[in-house]
């Protein structure tokens, strides 16, 4: 494909994601959820849509996880949002590998040569791990993962192992409410918030110390 045609491919897509986000109301949409949520066939469709639209209006994955703990509870829900995180996390990861591959100048090739230092300096699955850890959006880290190259099987396992807290939680949550919030975990999301990034900080301070250390030494030669 062209330079010019990805841009306009990219440009038109990033049009589409902000109209979506702008156009799209969470108490909408959670709100008919809601409704439904005594028929499990229709609930089961309304979470299928909820997680289809999620990474178009990039809503956060724990938002959906609440909702799929109010209306399937703990056992079943639990498993449901785990895939639901994995599985609605694979277009961002296949956006960044289309941007990596597409460009080699201007601000695109930049956020590629970041995220491919990024990982190289982590190890692909830690820099995942520790990505879905952190507060952060779930679908940059997804596409600085395929910016840097990171293997789909890979961004899978530190998925499933970056998201456990964050969807046990919401799930948790999800199962206690009276009726499906818009605040996904609230309060729980801050405390937990510090937790995760003490974990993902933890996760990356090996790495870090190790670049520091060759920093130093290569500028000392």
């Amino acid at each position: 494909m062209r330079l010019a045609d990805r841009h306009l491919v990219a440009l038109s897509t990033l049009a589409i994601v902000v109209v979506a986000a702008l156009l799209t109301s969470k108490e909408t949409v959670l709100g008919a959820a809601e409704t439904v949520a005594g028929d499990p066939l229709l609930f089961a469709v309304a979470i299928a849509l909820l997680y289809t639209l999620r990474p178009l209006v990039l809503w956060p994955t724990t938002l959906v996880a609440v909702a799929v703990g109010y209306g399937f509870g703990i056992v079943l829900g639990f498993p449901i949002a785990l895939a639901g995180a994995v599985v609605t996390s694979i277009p961002a990861y296949y956006a960044g590998r289309w941007v990596a591959a597409g460009w080699d100048c201007g601000v695109a090739a930049r956020l590629a040569s970041a995220g491919s230092r990024f990982f190289d300096a982590t190890g692909d699955l830690r820099g995942v791990v520790a990505g879905r850890l952190a507060p952060v959006p779930a679908d940059a880290v997804s596409a600085a993962a395929g910016m840097g190259g990171v293997r789909l099987r890979t961004l899978t396992a530190g998925i499933l192992v970056g998201e456990l807290p964050w969807t046990i939680a919401a799930v948790v949550v999800g199962n206690s409410l009276h009726t499906i919030s818009t605040a996904g975990l609230g309060s729980v999301g801050t405390q937990l918030g510090v937790v995760t990034t003490l974990a993902a900080l933890l996760l990356l301070a090996g790495p870090a110390y190790e670049h520091f250390v060759d920093g130093g030494s290569t500028v000392g030669q």
